[in-house]
């Protein structure tokens, strides 16, 4: 391969007009800043899992089945908003994903039945649909400002924008959840349901300036025919359903593309949503309040550092692969793979834990994972549906591509989920998992590397490896996944029966003890009164003196009162009167 032409194109590519660049960046960061503050009213979930597990008693399985059902969610809304996005346009896609996130947090951070299981899925859901409008109208708004040899580094670039948005509610959630107090709005510590009331704030002020600065295209800013459409170089933006549909699906680098970026998902989010609960679980890290400084600055540096990664890549593509973006993506998957599965060796030995030099190797393969599956995430989610579809087709070709990343990222969460559980808490499983979707990812880019060579059977070769890689995987992780469940069972069941026992136990202990002090306090013995006697005399005290005694014994004489004289009866004789004699 002579790199002349490669230079000619990169030179041509990167000639415009005065303005144009000035007027380009500043659409671009208008549509980066946007698409950023959707990443704070998705990530912000994560750092609401510790919190809710302890309030709520939500398990780790129940935190990753919520991100993994937001990630389906996420990916069926990429393919249907991917097709109206192309009859619509970026820029209306995008609003309408902006109103619909805001809504959908805010009725998250004030909603009384989120408690419940089913209702917080069903509202994070929505949430996920709604976001899912965002990634199709920022791919087709690029496609239309960058020529096809610019894409890629701006594609990593623009991963920059799109990564600070993590980085933000990275910074911006140990502040909420430390609580805060701003005029007479006070919020106290471990008030994670802010989370979801305060970044929707954000979105809503950068919709607002990107409603009045971006513009979808470059002619209607005043730039026509800058840019050069290698699929369609047509005036517009904008095309029918069925085109785009029967255009996207009939194109074989799609699957290709959309097979690896599966992977991609599954990597890159159980990696981002599970991070918190890691910290917690293995590093000993308190991620509900006053969170951890290491543990701030690293989920701070994971986008940040990865960025790097992303532009390196784009820059290699378009420089030394005239645009072609499979060969650096399979150098990444596989060097991903590498680096995980170092990883889980390295907890397999148990080098990964709460001390200070543990904890260092469990940040730093943070960052190493994040700055490989962000590499990947740039060129194969951003740049290679720009290439596909064009300015006109971007949308659906990003949503079908991208709806494979969430899929992905799905079934990697459903997966771990359930193997923390059944291993109670082994993060090795977590690391293991993740190596075998970066190795299929690689493997997936070396079948495309092959066909595009016009190795077809050796292509198909490596398609046949893979299959054959998955009914493994099922045929014999299965069993033992069956069996590590019945262990589980058994252990729960077993924990429970002793912690039944034991408070039987202390409830019999407390009940003895206070029979015990019952038996032991002193008994107070009642004075009976004597009985009254006959005559009316009463018991005395005997102290008493003998006179004092008679004057209470003897009993007072009662006093007659007289009687009144009848009206009528007749006057008594006097004492001395003559008594007259009977006759």
């Amino acid at each position: 391969m002579t790199t002349a032409p490669a230079k000619a194109q990169w030179k041509d590519a990167h000639m415009h007009p005065p303005g144009f660049r000035a007027r380009r960046g500043l659409n671009w960061f208008t549509v980066g800043l946007l698409y950023a503050t959707f990443y704070m009213c998705r990530y912000n979930f994560r750092f609401a899992g510790p919190g809710m597990r302890e309030e709520f008693g939500f398990e780790a399985q129940q935190i990753a089945d919520l991100a993994g059902w937001f990630s389906l969610a996420y990916g069926t809304g990429q393919l249907v908003n991917g097709l109206i996005c192309d009859r619509i346009g970026g820029r209306a896609s995008m609003l309408l994903g902006a109103i619909g996130t805001i809504l959908l947090n805010i009725a998250i951070g004030f909603s009384p039945f989120i408690s419940n299981f089913s209702a917080f899925a069903v509202l994070w859901m929505l949430n996920g649909y709604l976001q899912a409008a965002g990634t199709p109208g920022m791919v087709k708004i690029n496609a239309a400002w960058f020529n096809r040899a610019e894409r890629g580094v701006f594609a990593g670039i623009f991963g920059f924008m799109i990564q600070s948005g993590q980085t933000m509610i990275s910074l911006l959630a140990p502040v909420i959840l430390n609580g805060f107090t701003f005029l007479a709005f006070a919020v106290g510590p471990g008030n994670w349901r802010m989370l979801f009331c305060i970044p929707p704030i954000f979105v809503g002020l950068v919709a607002i300036w990107f409603y009045f600065i971006s513009a979808p295209s470059p002619d209607e800013a005043g730039y026509a025919g800058t840019i050069h459409d290698d699929v369609d170089n047509s005036a517009g933006t904008t095309v029918r359903v069925w085109e785009s549909f029967k255009f996207v699906f009939s194109n074989p680098l799609v699957w290709f593309y959309a097979v690896a970026y599966g992977c991609t998902g599954a990597v890159r989010h159980a990696s981002d949503q599970l991070a918190p609960l890691y910290f917690e679980d293995v590093l000993g890290f308190n991620m509900k309040t006053n969170l951890p400084e290491i543990a701030v600055a690293t989920l701070a540096l994971i986008p940040m550092v990865a960025v790097a990664g992303s532009v390196l890549s784009g820059w290699v593509s378009d420089r030394f692969f005239r645009g072609h973006r499979y060969p650096v993506a399979m150098v990444l998957y596989f060097t991903e793979a590498v680096v995980i599965a170092t990883a889980a060796i390295v907890m397999g030995l148990k080098l990964i834990g709460p001390t200070p030099a543990g904890i260092l190797l469990g940040c730093l393969f943070l960052v190493l994972i994040a700055v490989t599956a962000n590499s990947t995430h740039s060129i194969v989610g951003a740049a290679a549906p720009m290439d596909i579809g064009g300015k006109k087709m971007a949308g659906f070709a990003s949503g079908v591509i991208d709806s494979f990343q969430y899929y992905g990222a799905a079934i990697g969460l459903f997966l771990t989920g359930r193997l923390l559980k059944v291993s109670d808490g082994n993060y090795t499983f977590w690391f293991g998992l993740m190596t075998c979707f970066a190795f299929f990812g690689g493997c997936a880019m070396l079948s495309l590397l092959l066909r595009q060579k016009g190795r077809q059977a050796a292509s198909r070769s490596v398609i046949v490896f893979m299959i054959l890689l998955v009914l493994g995987g099922l045929v014999f992780g299965m069993p033992k996944y069956r069996a590590q469940k019945e262990v589980h069972r058994a252990r729960v069941a077993e924990e429970a029966a002793a912690l039944a026992a034991a408070q039987a136990q202390a409830a019999e202990a407390m009940a003895l003890a206070d029979a015990q002090a019952a038996e032991a306090k002193p008994k107070v013995r009642k004075v009976k009164r004597a009985p009254e006697v006959a005559d009316d005399h009463r018991w005395i005290a005997p102290a008493m003196d003998d006179d004092t005694f008679q004057k209470k014994a003897t009993p007072k004489p009662k006093k007659k009162k007289p009687k009144k004289a009848a009206i009528n009866a007749p006057a008594a004789p006097a004492a001395d009167a003559p008594t007259p004699a009977n006759p």
